[in-house]
């Protein structure tokens, strides 16, 4: 009986030492004078980004990162440095401090580094090139308020192996993230944009204020990711994190966590069927510079807005190679260039504008004479057709001086109507303005006047004969795609000119809450009679319809398109500076002529006509959006590989087993090129420099290679087990087979 009172006595002191030390010890860790709590912000994914038929354009994928808090890899170094009586290490610095230089030392995070987490990621087999002085510069700026990303592009084996191996190494953390894809690729890439994600710059110490542990969001660096930045921004959460007094974490506290929050989606006004039509249109016409618009004319939403060639912006996810960035900045075929909102020399698509002005000043119903010719000065200007073949259009109307794009008729035309009512129009139309679109990168064009000319060239004069050459669209004269799609959609709706734009409507969880009705910008029908107005759309409807229209190349069987061709010559200079001709021609359209569904605009980059080249894409693209009513066209939206481009001169478009009316060939007669010499390709410095470079993957260094043996003579840390600020939950939402389960946080979000 004594042994056994013994036996249960002994019993009871055991269970309750264990009760106090082990099953309790956290409780009373933190109890323990010194222990605190850390916040951590955890950013929220962005919102997906769709078409208006709810195609998804751009989402979110799980991607893992190996981030270190560097402020904890220093404190257990200097732990194993103390017990073992070992200096720390030390770098020597070249300083300037108060304009006096002199060199000064720092704890040498690097070998620190190497020692204590690198060796260990090489012996795993997930150790990647790295550059020391990146490391070097976050620990200065930040210690451990800011995780160092060291991989931001594990693949789920390499996740699979550091969690298998419970790395327990001091300041890692294996964590999830929501990273941008694009699914579709190259679709849509010049209006998406992509994101530029986290860096030291963007963790100010204003946005670090109260939280101990900061993980920034991503933001959009172009396009309408950086548009609609505002709307498809996360909401970030809050884990919080309890340290015992000798800092080290014991345990997450669940009923401080916050959940981050997804991102509001945006539906944007395109279709993405339409945008691949027009992607392929040009691609498939063998077109290496050039862009398409199409617009529905009675709201101003884009449909589609294409520019070749394109890139793939998941090649920009996580980061981007300094060599792959060069190549698309600054290659010769400037593929991040949308050439959809750019200025280009618009040719005779701008004598619709002009035949505007003219109802303004009252003379739309006057006939003018075209001889050939037209003198201002002592300056004479000629009509295309006496270039071509030394004849002249005689006495014209409107409607026919459209048909012929008769240089001469405009000439007199613009300046009967003046500078004054073509300032008016364009002001409407928004030519010579940005349009409004939701892309940074829009660039305004120019609608040259007396006001322009002073504050541009104050050496020069204007006169009758800049009005002149400004009415056929050449001269100072720049205008992009869009805004010619715009002034297409006026002429087909009677004169409402709605502006152009991209958003559709936002929404939170299936909830609207954002819709974005059309916008009017200005409108001609209340100053312009509907029967003028007509004689306008009865000369585009000519230049496609009639036998000697310019713009044969557009017909389409059983539908009726009106337009209007334009040819501009041009010239650039190679990476050598050698001169070549290039050409800008152009094709602006709607249809049907009753009741119209689409306006586009086509340009093409060294072609040969704006019949010939422009007008076959534009009867490709109506052809095919029309379709999509039919059920016997179907279309379903696929990834697409970025177009390449090319400076390749195109005589002529033609489609492989197209159906083209007989009469619709050799609508290439369109010799309008202005008066003078051919201007030079508008300098890409006229774009707004608005866009946010991307993550550019730092080129490692010899030092941090992948082959760099660790530093001798260094103290080896004893691997601590600890939990890392987002391990614990991922440790416990993980089944038996290391796969990331379906009940955590951000596998809801990725369904």
């Amino acid at each position: 009986m004594f042994a056994l009172a013994m036996m249960c006595g002994f019993g009871l002191l055991v269970f309750r030492l264990w009760s106090l030390q082990i099953d309790r010890r956290e409780e009373f860790a933190k109890m323990i004078p010194g222990a605190k709590k850390e916040r951590a912000r955890i950013p929220g994914p962005r919102g997906e980004i769709k078409d208006r038929n709810g195609v998804v354009l751009a989402t979110n994928k799980a991607s893992f990162e190996v981030r270190i808090n560097l402020a904890e890899v220093v404190t257990e170094y200097k732990r194993q440095a103390k017990i073992k009586k070992i200096p720390l290490p030390e770098v020597t610095l070249d300083i300037i401090k108060q304009g006096i230089k002199r060199q000064d030392s720092e704890l040498d995070i690097f070998k620190i580094f190497e020692e204590t987490i690198a060796d260990r990621m090489r012996e795993l087999g997930v150790h990647k090139d790295y550059k020391k002085d990146s490391l070097r510069v976050h620990y200065r700026s930040f210690g451990g308020a800011v995780p160092w990303v060291y991989r931001d592009d594990l693949t789920f084996a390499e996740f699979s192996r550091i969690a298998e191996h419970n790395l327990g190494l001091p300041g890692v953390t294996v964590a999830e993230r929501a990273s941008r894809i694009y699914p579709l690729k190259s679709v849509a890439c010049h209006i998406l944009g992509y994101v530029r994600l986290p860096d030291d710059q963007r963790a100010s110490a204003e946005d670090r204020k109260g939280w101990d542990y900061y993980v920034p969001d991503d933001f959009g660096g172009a396009g309408v990711e950086k548009s609609f930045d505002n709307y498809l921004r996360g909401k970030p959460g809050v884990r919080v994190m309890q340290r015992d007094q000798r800092g080290r974490p014991v345990g997450e506290v669940d009923e401080e966590y916050e959940e981050p929050r997804k991102g509001n989606d945006v539906y944007l006004t395109l279709d993405a069927r339409m945008q691949i039509i027009a992607d392929k249109a040009l691609r498939e016409g063998k077109i290496g510079r050039g862009a398409v618009v199409v617009i529905e004319p009675s709201s101003g939403e884009v449909l589609a807005m294409v520019s070749v060639p394109s890139y793939d912006p998941n090649q920009f996810i996580p980061s981007i190679q300094q060599s792959d960035w060069d190549a698309l900045n600054d290659g010769p075929t400037l593929p991040l260039l949308n050439r959809a909102v750019r200025g280009f020399v618009p040719g005779s698509t701008f004598k619709i504008p002009i035949s505007f002005a003219g109802c303004l000043a009252g003379i739309q119903m006057s006939h003018f004479n075209c001889s050939g010719s037209v003198t201002y000065g002592n300056k004479a200007m000629q009509c295309w057709i006496q270039r071509q073949s030394g004849g002249s259009h005689g006495t014209l109307g409107l409607s026919d001086a459209i048909k012929y794009s008769c240089n001469c008729f405009f000439y007199r035309y613009g300046n009967a109507a003046g500078i004054s009512n073509i300032t008016k129009v364009g002001k409407i139309l928004g030519l010579g303005t940005r349009t409004g679109i939701e892309l940074e990168d829009e660039a305004p064009g120019i609608l040259p006047n007396p006001d322009w000319l002073r504050a541009n060239h104050p050496n020069e004069r204007w006169s009758d004969g800049a009005t002149a050459n400004t009415s056929i669209g050449q001269g100072y004269v720049l205008a992009s795609p869009l805004q010619m799609a715009s002034v297409s959609a006026t002429v087909a709706n009677g004169g409402k000119a709605w502006s152009p734009h991209l958003l559709k409507r936002v929404v939170d969880h299936d909830q609207a809450v954002l819709e974005n009705p059309p916008s009017l910008r200005g409108d001609l029908s209340a100053s312009v009679k509907p029967e003028e107005i007509e004689v306008i759309r009865k000369g585009m409807w000519k230049v496609v319809n009639d036998p000697s229209g310019t713009g044969k190349g557009a017909r389409i069987t059983g539908v009726e398109v009106a337009g209007k061709t334009g040819t501009a010559q041009n010239w650039r200079l190679d990476e050598k500076r050698v001169k070549h001709d290039d050409n800008h021609t152009w094709f602006i359209c709607f249809a049907p002529y009753k009741d119209p569904k689409f306006a586009v605009a086509v340009l093409v980059q060294n072609g040969k006509s704006g019949g010939g080249c422009a007008a076959p894409v534009a009867r490709r693209v109506l052809e095919q959006c029309l379709a999509l009513d039919s059920p016997k066209f179907t279309l379903t939206p696929e990834p697409m590989e970025p177009a390449e481009g090319h400076f390749n001169h195109i005589p002529s478009v033609q489609y492989v087993g197209a159906a083209v009316p007989p009469d619709a060939l050799g609508g290439d007669e369109d010799g309008d090129t202005g008066a003078g010499a051919s201007t030079p390709e508008p300098a890409t410095n006229d774009m707004p420099a608005v866009r946010t470079a991307p993550n550019i993957k730092p080129k490692a260094d010899s030092a941090g290679s992948a082959g760099n043996s660790s530093v001798q003579n260094v103290p080896k840390a004893v691997p601590v087990r600890k939990v890392g600020i987002f391990d614990r939950r991922s440790q416990e939402n993980k089944p038996s087979d290391g796969a990331p389960s379906g009940g955590g946080f951000f596998r809801k979000l990725f369904r």
